[in-house]
């Protein structure tokens, strides 16, 4: 139970940090200061099985599903905080997370103009989606 909490502290404080950042400068800067921050930092690995899905593995799993984790952790811890938890900060602070663990990734911004315009953001590790990747619809403009 204890490990839960901290990482629920951690995807909290990490998103009311990564909230602030978005404020103040343009998303390459902030996903770079979230990622050097991180490095800083360098936690230990804190996910474990309980904080997993059903059925998922260990907490010494390949770096993707580790990352597939943490995602999952992720977006369900945020759906329970106030403000803006869409995409972008849901990328933002799993792309903090992963750092923190040492787990390379890419945060991708999409958009379709037509039929109608469209924007998402999501977090691939090693080429596969660990966040939603949206309908397929979508043409990648920035990877960070």
């Amino acid at each position: 139970m204890p490990e839960r909490l901290r990482l629920g502290g951690e995807i909290a404080v990490t998103y009311l940090r990564a909230w602030r950042e978005l404020r103040r400068a343009p998303i390459a800067s902030v996903v770079a200061t979230l990622r050097l921050e991180s490095l800083a930092e360098a936690a230990p690995r804190v996910v474990s099985s309980s904080a997993a899905p059903p059925g998922e593995g260990s907490p010494d799993a390949a770096p993707v599903e580790e990352a597939r984790r943490l995602g999952w952790v992720v977006a369900r811890t945020l759906t329970l905080m106030p403000g803006d938890t869409r995409c972008l900060v849901r990328s933002l602070v799993l792309t903090r997370l992963l750092a923190r663990r040492g787990i390379p990734s890419t945060l991708v911004i999409g958009a379709r103009a037509a039929p109608d315009f469209l924007a998402h953001a999501w977090v691939e590790c090693e080429g596969q989606p660990v966040l939603s990747p949206g309908d397929g619809s979508l043409g990648r403009l920035v990877e960070l």
